[in-house]
């Protein structure tokens, strides 16, 4: 059976929904497409390797140039991508002549999607129905043996496997058989180089791998790291970090998802490649509080769900319209005066005020991740405290100033 196209994913009701309108390229809507992926990152093209439908709000774009937007969809046609939907609304209210025009030039498929629909629920429906979908075909071993991985993992991540006795009698025919001295970690990752990164720091671990590529370089696992290695998620974060001396790993971008013991239910290993997929999606799409979060050189970008902790429970299903009125109440509520004083006089007050929350309050940790001096960092801390009328360190302000913050960057992004 041959593989899906953009034509049959486009008539998914989950699509139907976002009221697609095919503006260019619709003479290749039967181009076969291997994976749904979304992202806002603007040079998103060299992570890509073909035939992948990329969603996007636009928000890599909003603030380009014709000239920038063209380029963008250039180097995307010229990667191979099957077409591009963008959601309109949020961060381009009408699509942009530029996109429109040099997709026409290039053949490529534009869809404007005029209603929300989150985009991890389009990439749920298609993805499944690709992975299943290539079953059907097994010309080697191998791709068999991926396929079944593949499925495996997106059964297990949706909630849909029979029972556990199906998952261990699968998992132990590939080879996967972790003990209960071992802690299970859901992990999505994306990058071409994303296979080969986790294979080494299995090996380093000395830890059991369950994962298969995508279409797309999207990457699923799951990683038996031994008890002894005290915290499972900050021992197979470490590892992944230095997995790639020789800079094999840069481009890469690992999520990881919570630790869950290996003889724990099975739902817990899908909660765990759930939250990681959802760690992976905040990472490429939602800038953070913080300027780095790899420490490898030349490696991947290393992440977790507890580092967007925050962002899934203030966000949960989307950034609905209900959604977007409650964080915005809580970011007048909490930052108004401050928020005032941006808008008058050009700052970085609100990421400040994030980071030096995030780190416990310490000077010498925020100044550092900020880049400028102890001095410099007292005399925002200072204004910051001046504007509210409060001391920011305090315990009981703590929380909320901390949500709001978060709050607002996210709000940001999704303008």
């Amino acid at each position: 059976m041959a593989a899906l196209t953009l034509r049959e994913i486009l008539s998914f009701d989950v699509m139907g929904d976002a009221a697609p309108e095919i503006l260019s390229g619709g003479k290749g809507l039967d181009r076969p497409v291997r994976w749904v992926h979304s992202s806002e990152i603007y040079e998103i093209g060299p992570l890509l390797s073909g035939g992948e439908l990329l969603l996007t709000t636009g928000l890599g774009l909003a603030g380009a140039d014709a000239g920038a937007r063209r380029h963008y969809v250039r180097e995307l046609a010229e990667r191979g991508v099957a077409g591009i939907a963008v959601e309109l609304g949020r961060s381009l209210p009408e699509m942009p002549y530029e996109l429109v025009d040099e997709s026409r030039r290039r053949g490529l498929p534009l869809v404007a999607l005029r209603a929300v629909v989150p985009f991890i629920r389009i990439a749920e429906a298609a993805n499944t129905a690709i992975v299943t979908q290539s079953l059907t075909n097994r010309p080697h071993p191998a791709a068999d043996r991926d396929g079944r991985t593949a499925a495996l993992l997106v059964e297990l991540a949706e909630g849909t496997v029979l029972s556990r006795s199906d998952v261990l009698t699968r998992a132990r025919a590939l080879d996967f058989c972790p003990d209960r001295t071992q802690w299970l970690v859901g992990i999505a990752a994306t990058g071409a180089s994303a296979l080969t990164v986790l294979d080494r720091a299995a090996a380093e671990l000395g830890a059991p791998l369950l994962g298969a590529p995508a279409p797309g370089g999207i990457v699923t696992a799951l990683l038996a790291v031994p008890a002894r290695a005290g915290d499972a998620v900050r021992a197979a974060g470490a590892a992944l970090t230095e997995a790639s001396p020789d800079g094999a790993g840069a481009g890469a971008v690992v999520a990881l998802g919570p630790a869950a013991p290996a003889d724990a239910a099975w739902s817990r290993w899908g909660e765990s490649l759930r939250e990681a997929r959802t760690a992976l999606g905040f990472a490429l799409t939602v800038p953070t509080a913080e300027p780095a979060r790899c420490t490898g050189t030349g490696g991947p970008l290393v992440t977790s769900s507890r580092a967007f902790a925050l962002e899934r429970q203030l966000t949960g299903d989307g950034l609905t319209p209900a959604a977007r009125d409650r964080l915005a109440h809580l970011v007048s509520r909490a930052l108004g005066p401050l928020l005032e004083w941006e808008a008058a006089h050009p700052s970085d007050l609100v990421r400040t005020l994030e980071v030096h929350l995030r780190n416990g309050c310490s000077p010498t940790r925020t100044a550092a991740l900020l880049h400028v001096g102890r001095q410099s960092l007292y005399q925002r801390l200072e204004r910051v405290e001046s504007l509210l009328g409060l001391p920011v360190g305090e315990a009981d302000c703590h929380a909320e100033l901390l949500l709001a913050c978060c709050a607002h960057r996210l709000l940001r992004a999704a303008q």
